[in-house]
């Protein structure tokens, strides 16, 4: 899920494009939004290519913690982005309320989602992680 919501953000946000202000490349919180909603893409996407090949190019003694750490990451990421694009959000919808800032709110939403998408994985792989040490050690 957070492939698909991080790649529907970061489409809405790039092609946030109404001339004068409400241009999305004229705001470094939205670039920002931008960047890090396609590299949570990337990331997902990869994950994906793994998971469904079967294949690994991790180590399997390494695999859990690279799953961990990359989802724990992301999920990072993904939040400050949005602490970062939504007060400026807040702040043009007060002046006005049109096409650029409900864009910009569609993808900040879609962003969130990819969010609560990519925390679930981060528990899962937590719990993945963890019960992998256990093994190991026990």
């Amino acid at each position: 899920m957070t492939w698909l919501f991080s790649l529907i953000a970061a489409i809405v946000m790039a092609t946030n494009k109404h001339g004068d202000w409400k241009e999305f490349n004229n705001y470094e919180e939205y670039k920002y939004l931008v960047a890090i909603d396609f590299m949570a893409f990337l990331y997902s996407w990869i994950q994906l290519a793994r998971f469904s090949s079967r294949r690994d190019f991790v180590a399997k003694q390494f695999a859990g913690m690279f799953d961990f750490v990359g989802d724990q990451v992301v999920a990072y990421l993904l939040m400050s982005v949005m602490s970062a694009a939504i007060p400026m959000t807040n702040r043009m919808r007060e002046g006005a309320d049109n096409m650029f800032t409900d864009a910009s709110v569609a993808s900040i939403s879609m962003t969130f989602f990819a969010f609560a998408s990519s925390a679930v994985s981060a528990l899962i792989s937590g719990y993945k992680f963890s019960r992998q040490n256990i093994n190991i050690q026990g």
